[in-house]
C-alpha cells in the first residue's frame, strides 16, 4: 500500500489516492500486453499485416508512390507515416518499410526500394540515404480501397481516416510469412510459393469441404526466398494440421573442382535468413576447435551479378561429401525452423492450420468482393439515374429551357422541373448544371449508349450479389489473375527423407580424417520427374513396384559405375559428362527409390537460360544398349552413332533449327519401339529401325508429320519386351492456364490399343478434349504402373487404366508437373 505521514492531514486540494500496488500492476501489465499484441506484434489473419506494415503501405498509396513514379527517400515516408498514423519511433517504422523491401526475407516484397536496404549479415543504411516506392505486389493489396471494400477506423488522435485492414487480393500472410514476439505468445510462419497457394485457395473456393491432404497436393511445404532445401516433411504437415511444427532447412551445395589438382564445396543457397558471414565465422570457429578437418579454406565470392558462391576448398586426403556432412551437423549451413501459426482472427490471437490460414483469407475476399460489389452497383444506379434524367431533358429540351428562363431563382427552377416532368431532386439538380455542349445529336446518342452499358453492368452486379456461386468464381478469377501476373516458380525443393544421401554413410559422424577413396562399383544413376538426380548405392535396377514416396516418378535411369560418369543430355542437344561419384546416392530399397535425397540437375550441369535437362545417357562401352535416340518438338527424330569425342566435358549430338528443341532421350535397339505424342493429343509409334543412324553433326529426320501450332510433348522409346505392358499417360488442360495451377484430366490406355504406322506419319488420336481443353500438357509412356508427381514432388493418383483408345480423361486432384 501507498503510505504517507500520518502526523499532519493532508491539504484539502490533495489528489492523493490509495492504491493496491499489486491490482495496478496487473492492470497495467493487462494494458501493456494488449496493446502488444493487438497493435504491434501479431498480424491480422485476412491481409497478413502487422498494424505497422499497414500503415506503411496504405500511406504510400495516399501519397501516390506507385510502381510506375520515381521513388522517394525513405524519410519521407517514414514521417508521413509517424505524423499521421503510427505514433511510435521512426526506427520501428523505418526497420518494418526495410523488411518490406528486402528479397531475401520476403517471397514477394512489397517496397521497391532503392539503395542500400541491408544484406543478410549488415543493416541498412539510414533512410535519408536510401528511396522508396509501392512493388507491384503492393498494388494488389491496396487495390479497391476506394470502394467501401473494408472498414475505416480513426488514427491515432482521430484527425483522419485508416483502413482497419487492406483488401488484400493475394494471400499475404502464407506468401510472406510472418515473425513477432508478443506477451506470452509469439508468431513465426515461412513463406510460400504465391502460385501454389492461390491454387489451394481456388480449390477450397470450389471446395469447401476440401480436406488438409487435398489443400497438400497444391501446397506440398513452404517456398524460401533464398530457395534452399527443406528436409523432413512430417513437420511440416503437422503445422499444416494444428499450427505448430517444424522443418529443417539445408543449405544448396556442390562438389566442384576448384582447381586441376583439389576439390571443393560450393554453396550457392543458405537457410532461410542464414548469410554467408555468419557460415564462415563458424566454419572457422569449427576448424580452430578442431571439431572439423579437412578445410583448407573458405572464400566468399558472392556479389550482385552472380549471387551467393561460397567456396569451401578440401584437402586432397579427405572425402568432400564427409565434409559436407559435417558442415551441416556442426555449422548453420542446416538450420531448424519452427512453425507457429498465430494471427488475429476477429480480433482474438488464434493458431491456425493451413486450411483455416486459407479460410480466413478466403472469408476476407467474399467479404470484400461482395462489399465492392455493392458499392459498384450503387454508383451506377445513381449514375442510370442521372442519365435518364439526363434524356428526358434532351427529348423535350426547349420545354426545359423554358420553364428554366422563366423561374425566378434556381430553387424555383429546381421544383417547376421536378413537378412538370416527374424528376426527382438528384436529376433536376444535374440538369441544372447542365452545358450547353450535351445538347447536341451525338451526346445523346452517348447518352443512350451509356444507359445501355449501366443496365447490362447493373445485371451483371445484381447477379453476383444475388448468386453466391458467382461471387466465389468472382474471386476465384481475380485470384488466378493475380497468381498469373505476380508468381514465380518454386524455388525450394522439398526433401521428404533426412537427405543424408549426400553425404558418406559410415564415416558421416566421425571426425578426424576420412579416406577420399570411394569405392568402385556398378550403379545405377537416377533422373526423376521433378528434376532430381541420384545414384543407386547397389547394382541393381530401379524397382518398378513397392510404396508410393516423394519424387519416386523416375523419367531417367541409366547404368554406371561409383567412379565412372554419364552424360546428361539437354533440350539444346548438348551431352555434358558427369562424376557419378559426385552425384549422392541413395540406399537400397524394396520398392521404388525415393529420389528425395538427390540433388537438382541443375546444380550438376551448366545451363544456359531456358536449357534444360531431358535425359541422361550412360557413357559405358557395353555392347548391346542401342544407340542413343532423340526427338525435338517440332517432330523430328535422330538416332546417333556410338561415336564420342574423347574426353570432352561436352559435346553435341543433333543439329537444331532455330526454335526446335530436344524432348525426349533414351537408348534403342532395332527392335524397340519409338513413341512421339503431341500437344495436340496424337500419338505415333513406330520400330526403332526405321530411323538409320547418322553422326553427331547430323540433324536427325522427320519422325511425325505435326498440324498447325502443335509440338512434341514427349518422345521416348519403349524396349520390344515391354511393349505389352507398357501403358500411355496423357494430361490434358487449357493451353491459356498458367502451368502449374489447373490440374486438367489425365488417362492411361495400354500402349498396345493404338496400332503401329510408318515414320513421318499423323498418328492416332490419344486423348478426346473436355470443355475447356486444347492442349496435352503432360504425356509419357512408360511400363506399368506409371506414376505422377506435383511440382513438390508429391505423389499424384491418376486414373485406372482405360481400354478405351479415344476416350476422354478424367478429372485430376492436383496440377501433375512429371511423369514416370
Amino acid at each position: 500500500m501507498a503510505r504517507r505521514s500520518t502526523s499532519e492531514p493532508p491539504p484539502q486540494d490533495s489528489r492523493i489516492v490509495d492504491i493496491d500496488v499489486s491490482s495496478e500492476m496487473q492492470t497495467s501489465f493487462l494494458e501493456y500486453a494488449y496493446s502488444v499484441i493487438y497493435t504491434r506484434a501479431l498480424p491480422d489473419a485476412r491481409d497478413g499485416l502487422k498494424p505497422v506494415q499497414r500503415r506503411i503501405l496504405f500511406q504510400m498509396a495516399e501519397m501516390g508512390l506507385r510502381p510506375d513514379r520515381g521513388h522517394v527517400k525513405s524519410a519521407r515516408v517514414v514521417g508521413e507515416v509517424m505524423g499521421k498514423l503510427h505514433p511510435h519511433g521512426d526506427a520501428a517504422i523505418y526497420d518494418a518499410l526495410v523488411r518490406m523491401a528486402q528479397p531475401f526475407t520476403l517471397r514477394l516484397p512489397m517496397v521497391d526500394g532503392h539503395g542500400n536496404f541491408g544484406s543478410l549479415d549488415d543493416g541498412p543504411a539510414a533512410p535519408r540515404y536510401t528511396e522508396a516506392r509501392l512493388a507491384p505486389a503492393a498494388m494488389v493489396m491496396t487495390a479497391d480501397l476506394d470502394s467501401d471494400t473494408v472498414d475505416l477506423v480513426p488514427n491515432y488522435d482521430n484527425s483522419m481516416r485508416q483502413p482497419e485492414v487492406l483488401p488484400a487480393a493475394l494471400p499475404n500472410l502464407l506468401v510472406n510469412g510472418a515473425s513477432g514476439i508478443a506477451v506470452g505468445m509469439a508468431t513465426n510462419m515461412p513463406p510460400h510459393n504465391l502460385v501454389e497457394v492461390v491454387a489451394a485457395a481456388r480449390h477450397l473456393i470450389e471446395h469447401p469441404d476440401a480436406d488438409l491432404d487435398a489443400l497438400m497436393r497444391f501446397v506440398p511445404g513452404p517456398d524460401l526466398p533464398g530457395g534452399g532445401k527443406i528436409i523432413g516433411l512430417e513437420g511440416i504437415r503437422e503445422a499444416y494440421a494444428t499450427g505448430r511444427g517444424s522443418f529443417r532447412t539445408r543449405a544448396t551445395a556442390r562438389i566442384e573442382n576448384i582447381t586441376p589438382r583439389r576439390k571443393g564445396i560450393v554453396v550457392t543457397e543458405l537457410p532461410y535468413l542464414v548469410g554467408p558471414e555468419r557460415v564462415i565465422d563458424k566454419i572457422k570457429d569449427a576448424v580452430v576447435a578442431k571439431k572439423i578437418q579437412g578445410i583448407a579454406n573458405v572464400t566468399d565470392l558472392t556479389d550482385h551479378q552472380n549471387g551467393l558462391r561460397l567456396v569451401i576448398e578440401v584437402k586432397n586426403a579427405f572425402n568432400p561429401e564427409a565434409v559436407l556432412s559435417e558442415l551441416y551437423r556442426l555449422t548453420p549451413m542446416e538450420e531448424s525452423f519452427g512453425i507457429n501459426n498465430v494471427a488475429l482472427v476477429d480480433g482474438q490471437p488464434r493458431t491456425l492450420g493451413l486450411k483455416e490460414l486459407l479460410e480466413v483469407y478466403v472469408a476476407h475476399r467474399l467479404d470484400v468482393v461482395r462489399r465492392r460489389t455493392t458499392f459498384r452497383l450503387g454508383k451506377r444506379r445513381e449514375r442510370l439515374h442521372l442519365v435518364e434524367g439526363l434524356l428526358i431533358a434532351i427529348a423535350d429540351i426547349d420545354e426545359v429551357i423554358a420553364v428554366i428562363r422563366s423561374s425566378d431563382d434556381a430553387e424555383t427552377a429546381r421544383t417547376r422541373l421536378m413537378t412538370i416532368f416527374d424528376l426527382s431532386h438528384a436529376q433536376a439538380e444535374y440538369i441544372l448544371e447542365l452545358r450547353l455542349r450535351r445538347l447536341t445529336k451525338f451526346s445523346r446518342i452517348e447518352l443512350e449508349a451509356e444507359r445501355d452499358e449501366l443496365a447490362r453492368e447493373i445485371e451483371q452486379l445484381e447477379a453476383i450479389l444475388g448468386d453466391e456461386r458467382l461471387l466465389r468464381t468472382v474471386v476465384s478469377d481475380e485470384l488466378a489473375e493475380v497468381a498469373a501476373t505476380h508468381g514465380t516458380p518454386r524455388r525450394t525443393v522439398l526433401l521428404e527423407s533426412s537427405g543424408a544421401a549426400a553425404t558418406a554413410t559410415a564415416a558421416d559422424r566421425r571426425r578426424g580424417p576420412i579416406d577420399l577413396e570411394v569405392p568402385d562399383g556398378p550403379c545405377w544413376v537416377l533422373l526423376s520427374a521433378t528434376g532430381l538426380l541420384a545414384r543407386s548405392v547397389d547394382e541393381g535396377p530401379p524397382a518398378r513396384e513397392g510404396r508410393r514416396s516423394a519424387h519416386d516418378a523416375i523419367v531417367g535411369a541409366v547404368p554406371a559405375t561409383t567412379r565412372g560418369e554419364v552424360g546428361a543430355v539437354t533440350s539444346r542437344g548438348r551431352v555434358v559428362r558427369m562424376s557419378v561419384v559426385e552425384i549422392p546416392g541413395l540406399p537400397p530399397t524394396d520398392g521404388p527409390p525415393s529420389l528425395s535425397g538427390g540433388v537438382p540437375v541443375q546444380e550438376m550441369v551448366m545451363l544456359a537460360q531456358g536449357e534444360r535437362v531431358v535425359g541422361l545417357v550412360s557413357l559405358l562401352e557395353e555392347e548391346g544398349t542401342g544407340a542413343l535416340t532423340l526427338g525435338t518438338a517440332r517432330g523430328v527424330v535422330k538416332r546417333v552413332t556410338a561415336d564420342r569425342p574423347g574426353r570432352a566435358e561436352e559435346w553435341e549430338v543433333i543439329s537444331l533449327k532455330d526454335g526446335d528443341e530436344v524432348v525426349g532421350v533414351a537408348a534403342s535397339r532395332d527392335e524397340d519401339e519409338i513413341v512421339l505424342i503431341t500437344s495436340d493429343a496424337q500419338l505415333l509409334h513406330f520400330p526403332a529401325s526405321a530411323v538409320r543412324p547418322q553422326g553427331r553433326s547430323a540433324g536427325g529426320m522427320t519422325g511425325i508429320k505435326l498440324a498447325d501450332g502443335a509440338r512434341v510433348v514427349h518422345a521416348g522409346v519403349v524396349r520390344a519386351e515391354d511393349v505389352d505392358s507398357a501403358v500411355v499417360t496423357s494430361v490434358a488442360a487449357s493451353s491459356d492456364a498458367l502451368p502449374g495451377t489447373v490440374p486438367g484430366s489425365a488417362k492411361t490406355t495400354p500402349l498396345a490399343a493404338y496400332p503401329r504406322k510408318g515414320r513421318a506419319t499423323s498418328g492416332v488420336r490419344v486423348q478426346r478434349f473436355l470443355r475447356g481443353e486444347d492442349a496435352l500438357y503432360a504425356a509419357a509412356v512408360a511400363p506399368a504402373p506409371m506414376r505422377a508427381v506435383g511440382s513438390g514432388g508429391q505423389p499424384i493418383e491418376l486414373p485406372a487404366v482405360d481400354e478405351r483408345r479415344d476416350g476422354s480423361g478424367v478429372a485430376l486432384p492436383a496440377p501433375v508437373a512429371g511423369l514416370g
